[in-house]
């Protein structure tokens, strides 16, 4: 703003100077005389002015060659001019047209063209930091791995794209499975973004597989504290990670270690079934049966599970079958129409040799929802009843081809896990297990398993029960299931091998 202010006083006081000499000339009655080489011209005063003009314009000229000149030479040495930044402003068009040009060919899944296009753009532009990006990515498109990898290694000479670097490189050890390094690589990316929420996915996963629970559990509070993670979803993976803590410090005997993870995973998540389980055979074997009685009937609450029947059971392992039914009424009342409670119901009164109040207690669930369990225990009503080998044969046939109800599935590829385990053993997904009916069933008969119970005969119908409010009431303290014909049971306690 002063400077603009300065020249135009300076313009007017060169014009006010021009005006008052052109003044003074035409006043003059002379003229001006000038003498050149021994010759001499005299001019009047219009001449004068014309002249002086004439001068002023060979001049300007006169100063403008020589900052051409200037300007050819310092654009020749390096110098930074206007020629140059014209020169410059062309090439980064250029350039930025390549680049333009390579994305589109990226987006559109032409890697060779965008490879094509990078390299030009990087001649026009010199910036690494965007052309190695789009060559990378191409590279990858194309399957030149090796080119990738390269590409992606430059960028890590940059601060600004040391993460993306990182990135790349972390994904190409991935893709070849190289966990090792990959760990140490997502370790250095979330040191650089914190905040990056793929990365805490990638460094939670790695650190689950390679069983770092400690480092995991670092991680899955960081994505609490960045606020990637609803707080409800931190508490039951914390508690997950502090479950297999525990259990890694049974295996190592570590016994206080392991009593306080055991305990801290239960409080954390008191629905997990696993964590109930471990939490409530820490206080059996500390003396505190309340104790775990109150954790597992929480649980069952949440989801009643056979593992915290069988938990429950072992809280006094020397009681009669009959105790036993009376002291599982803790639990069975929860939630008395749940299947899983009818048959834990059904199996603890065949094992106390109560079958009409075990068959009252199943209902009709091997009719409506049958399954390998409650057609096997159905099967055993029947052979305790006295009924004929057919009548339990058929039920039996039944339970070969039955789905098997309920089970430890993966909820990222649906694989179905024998026991519950943090991570996935198919797809390495961390926390993905749940309690649930497979969307298929993976057992399946070759053939003919529609012929099964023409062989060994058919279910005979249900008898009419002539007094079930009599039986549902002997029914009504429910305990814990019994075995199964396939599976002996313990006379002194009643229990069933799962």
């Amino acid at each position: 703003m002063l400077w603009s202010l300065i020249k135009i006083v300076l313009f007017i006081g060169i014009v006010a100077a021009l005006a008052f000499g052109a003044g003074l000339l035409l006043e003059s009655e002379g003229g001006v005389r000038v003498s050149v080489a021994a010759t001499e011209f005299t001019l009047g005063p219009l001449e004068s002015v014309i002249a002086a003009l004439v001068l002023l314009a060979g001049l300007w000229v006169l100063l403008k060659l020589i900052s051409l000149a200037i300007a050819i030479l310092r654009f020749m040495s390096g110098d930074e001019t206007a020629l140059s930044r014209w020169w410059g402003r062309n090439q980064e068009r250029r350039g930025f047209d390549a680049l333009s040009d390579g994305m589109m060919a990226l987006a559109s899944g032409e890697g060779r063209l965008a490879m094509t296009k990078a390299a030009r753009a990087e001649r026009y532009l010199k910036r690494p930091e965007l052309t190695n990006l789009l060559t990378a990515q191409a590279a990858e498109m194309v399957g030149d791995r090796k080119k990738a990898e390269e590409t992606y290694k430059k960028l890590l000479a940059d601060d600004r794209t040391r993460f993306v670097g990182v990135r790349g490189v972390l994904k190409q050890k991935l893709a070849d499975g190289d966990t090792d390094t990959a760990l140490k690589l997502a370790e250095k990316a979330f040191a650089l973004k914190p905040r990056h929420e793929e990365t805490q996915d990638v460094l939670l996963k790695l650190q689950a597989g390679n069983q770092d629970w400690k480092g995991a559990r670092k991680t899955l509070g960081a994505k609490l504290r960045h606020g990637a993670l609803p707080r409800d979803v931190h508490r039951r993976r914390d508690a997950v990670l502090a479950l297999s803590e525990a259990r890694d410090l049974i295996d190592k005997d570590a016994s206080i270690g392991r009593r306080e993870a055991t305990i801290e995973a239960n409080k954390l998540s008191p629905d997990l079934v696993p964590a109930a389980v471990m939490a409530a055979d820490q206080y059996i074997a500390d003396k505190k049966p309340r104790y775990a009685a109150r954790v597992l009937k929480k649980a069952w609450a949440a989801s009643p599970h056979p593992n915290l029947a069988a938990a429950f059971a072992r809280i006094d392992p020397d009681e009669t079958p009959e105790a036993r039914i009376k002291r599982f009424g803790e639990i069975t009342r929860i939630k008395p129409n749940d299947p899983e409670t009818r048959m834990l119901v059904a199996e603890l009164n065949i094992a106390a040799g109560r079958f009409d109040a075990a068959r009252a207690a199943l209902g009709d669930l091997a009719e409506t929802d049958p399954t390998a369990r409650s057609l096997t225990i159905m099967a055993a009503v029947e052979r305790g009843s006295g009924a004929e080998d057919a009548v339990v044969k058929g039920y039996l046939a039944r339970a070969l081809t039955a789905t098997r109800g309920p089970q430890w599935v993966c909820g990222n590829c649906h694989t179905v896990h024998a026991a519950w385990d943090p991570v996935c053993d198919n797809c390495g997904a961390f926390d993905s297990l749940a309690w649930t009916r497979p969307s298929r069933e993976n057992l399946s008969m070759p053939a003919g398993e529609e012929m099964l119970p023409l062989i060994v005969g058919q279910p005979e119908p249900e008898p009419e029960v002539e007094d079930a409010e009599t039986i549902e009431a002997e029914a009504a303290p429910t305990g814990e299931p019994a075995n199964t014909p396939d599976e002996p049971s313990d006379d002194k306690t009643g229990t069933t091998g799962r």
